[in-house]
C-alpha cells in the first residue's frame, strides 16, 4: 500500500514529529490538547509498541506491518492496540493543518462530488464521528466502493480491511475534552472546517 509509505518508520519507532507547531491549530484545538494528545498519549502509544516488540519477530517491521500481522489475533491484543494507535495517530496529525478547511481540488473534488458534493461529505464525516460510540475515528477512505466515510472503535484501522484511509478525525476523548468537554458534534465541524487537510487526502488518493 504505497498511500501509507511514508507513515512506515524503522524501529525503535520514533514519537511522530508535528508538522506544525503545537499552538498553530488553535483556537479549534489548543496547545494544551495538542501537547497532552501528542507528547502524553500518542508518545504512550509508540513507547509501549516498541517495549511490546522487543526480541520477538516484531521487531525491525514498520507499523504498518506489525499492525497488518497482528489485527484480528487475540495472542497480539495488545500490541496491535498500541501499533495501531500509534498509526492511527501519525495520520490524524497529518490530516488536519493550520488554516485547513476550505474546498478540495482535482481529482479527489470530482470523486466527492460524484458521492453527493462537498456539503454531504462533511456531514457524513461528522455524523460517523459523532455516532461512533465511546472511543474511535471517523475515516474517509477509497476501497473497490469508491470513496466511502465510515467510522472504527477503538484502535481499528481500515486498511486491516482492504481500505485506504485518506484522512481521518481522532474521537477519543482525550483529542477534544479540554476544550469542548462533552461537545464532540462540536469539535467535529470546527475541525472539518477549519483544520481538515483536504491536501493530504488527495496525495493519499494519488497513491492509492
Amino acid at each position: 500500500m504505497a498511500t501509507l509509505a511514508a507513515l512506515e518508520t524503522a524501529t525503535p519507532h520514533a514519537l511522530f514529529r508535528l508538522p506544525y507547531a503545537e499552538d498553530a491549530l488553535a483556537p479549534i484545538i489548543s496547545a494544551r490538547t495538542v501537547a497532552l494528545h501528542h507528547g502524553k498519549h500518542h508518545k504512550a502509544y509508540v513507547d509501549k509498541t516498541n517495549e511490546l516488540i522487543g526480541g520477538t519477530e516484531f521487531e525491525g517491521q514498520a507499523l504498518e506491518r506489525i499492525v497488518l500481522a497482528t489485527a484480528g489475533k487475540p495472542e497480539h491484543k495488545e500490541l496491535f492496540n498500541n501499533a495501531a494507535q500509534a498509526w492511527n495517530h501519525a495520520f490524524y496529525w497529518r490530516s488536519l493543518k493550520p488554516r485547513g478547511g476550505g474546498v478540495p481540488g482535482g481529482a479527489l473534488a470530482e470523486k466527492i462530488e460524484a458521492m453527493g458534493g462537498l456539503d454531504s461529505l462533511k456531514k457524513k464525516l461528522a455524523t460517523a464521528g459523532v455516532k461512533q460510540f465511546g472511543s474511535g475515528w471517523a475515516w474517509l477512505v477509497t476501497s473497490a466502493k469508491g470513496l466511502e466515510v465510515l467510522s472504527t472503535p477503538n484502535a481499528e484501522v481500515p486498511f486491516t480491511k482492504g481500505a485506504t484511509p485518506l484522512l481521518t478525525i481522532d474521537v477519543w476523548e482525550h483529542a477534544y475534552y479540554v476544550d469542548y468537554q462533552n461537545r464532540r458534534a462540536d469539535y467535529l465541524q470546527a475541525v472539518i472546517d477549519k483544520l481538515i487537510n483536504w491536501d493530504f487526502a488527495a496525495e493519499n488518493l494519488a497513491r492509492a
